[in-house]
């Protein structure tokens, strides 16, 4: 029988793995936090007293049923939580799961790794009380904590309005939202974002819930810099040619989301650049299937496109998987995601027409300006690269240490191709994406092997 193994057990590995078991499969479920759902379904520890319908808010409903897949799914797939997937070759997965390495055999593999925020580095982003917005939402919904007593949010995209107002609504003070993207770019997307009216009422619903509860939202708002000694004391922003600062001990920022492909890339899988994205993501037909035989990808893994889309492309690429095998399937049922997909995509341009990429940032963006934290690398050290006549990432790379840290480029890779084509005046497609090594994800010291 061959081995099917899934990675991620989020909206798009869960659903994933109910299709395949519904269908007589016995799927590897490799995730690698504690329990399933993902991060916009993360679950909380038993012992907290919050509802559902606080931490998820409209999406209660969403989670529970995910949760419930999940849950339901015990008995008739292999599921490994607490697993960190690190390295991927020759038909096994390299893992980690509790201080000891292992490999996962496969013949079939579904990769749905979800993403993480895209970051735009600014003076003092990495002083203590400077978060992601992911983090901050981690912080809430896994730890019950906020990230501060004084709280702003900057940034753009629909995770900036969620995550303020998830914070607000939990008690947290939120003292202001600052949002890169310009009002009339919102407006103007209107007609897009109709496409999909329950989610846009949902966004509306959040900043006027926030605006009614006092808490000022700034449209074309740049975040200038951090401020303090030890941690964060304010944050000064830009505004209409003004600048303006507020005092804060808190604050998560980001600039949408950004892929995790990095296993696709050891796979050998064929890439290409999404302008929609900006960014290099690896190519993969409407069903899910990828350009290697055998993979097939799902989720905002592969393309940002939200919970809703992720559960439905975990469906669909799972019963391509069981086409592939010769497995009878339902085709109207693979037909009908598709169109929902192709459905959510026209949205999806819609949400970048509304929350623009500050393209801006890259010229304005100091050369002391820390880049890669993990390595230590400033804006200015990638610019004299780019001036000796290196235009192409990883030849950067080499030349100055910049993604070779233990985040492996996730939290500076696009930045850095936004620094090179500024630097370099040319697209930051041309530069080319940071190749994949292994360990995609820092391996502790004195690791055990299993036999």
């Amino acid at each position: 029988m061959n081995a099917v193994v899934i990675v991620g057990a989020g909206p798009a590995g869960i659903r994933a793995a109910q299709t395949l078991a519904a269908h007589g499969l016995r799927p590897c479920l490799v995730d690698e936090a504690l329990q399933g759902g993902g991060q916009v379904y993360r679950r909380a520890p038993g012992n907290f007293q919050r509802p559902a319908s606080q931490l998820y808010g409209f999406e209660a409903r969403k989670a529970g049923a995910v949760h419930q897949a999940l849950d339901a799914l015990r008995g008739q797939i292999d599921y490994r939580p607490d697993t960190l997937v690190w390295n991927a070759e020759d038909g096994y997965l390299h893992t980690l799961n509790q201080q000891r390495v292992g490999t996962v055999k496969y013949d079939c593999l579904l990769i749905a790794t979800g993403a993480t925020d895209r970051i735009l580095p600014v003076p003092g982003w990495t002083l203590p009380g400077a978060y992601s917005l992911g983090a901050a939402q981690i912080a809430l919904k896994a730890q019950g904590c906020a990230i501060g007593e004084q709280v702003v949010f900057a940034g753009s995209g629909p995770l900036l309005y969620l995550v303020a107002y998830q914070y607000a609504k939990a008690g947290a003070r939120v003292l202001a939202v600052l949002d890169s993207s310009p009002f009339a770019a919102q407006v103007a997307a209107l007609p897009r974002l109709l496409r999909q009216p329950l989610t846009l009422a949902k966004g509306l619903y959040y900043r006027g819930w926030l605006t009614a509860h006092g808490i000022a939202v700034h449209q074309g708002a740049h975040l200038v810099r951090v401020d303090g000694e030890r941690r964060v004391e304010a944050v000064t922003w830009q505004q209409g040619g003004k600048r303006h600062t507020l005092a804060c001990d808190g604050l998560a920022f980001a600039h949408a989301l950004r892929s995790e492909t990095q296993l696709a890339d050891l796979l050998g899988c064929a890439f290409a650049w999404s302008a929609l994205n900006r960014a290099w993501l690896p190519s993969r037909d409407p069903a899910g299937r990828s350009s290697v035989p055998g993979v097939y990808l799902a989720g905002d893994g592969a393309g940002i496109m939200g919970a809703d889309a992720a559960e439905m492309a975990g469906e669909r690429a799972a019963l391509a998987l069981l086409e592939d095998l010769g497995v009878a399937i339902d085709a109207r049922r693979g037909a009908h995601l598709q169109r929902q997909l192709a459905r959510i995509q026209g949205f999806r341009a819609g949400l970048e027409d509304a929350f623009p990429f500050p393209e801006d940032w890259a010229r304005q963006a100091p050369d002391e300006l820390m880049l890669c934290r993990c390595e230590e690398v400033s804006v200015g050290e990638v610019r004299g690269v780019v001036a000796q006549g290196h235009t192409d990432i990883n030849r950067v790379k080499a030349h100055c240490r910049v993604g070779m840290g233990r985040c492996q480029g996730r939290m500076c890779g696009s930045a850095t191709a936004e620094i090179i084509a500024q630097a370099a005046a040319c697209s930051p497609q041309d530069v080319g994406r940071l190749r994949a090594q292994a360990p995609i994800k820092p391996l502790p010291f004195g690791v055990e092997v299993q036999p």
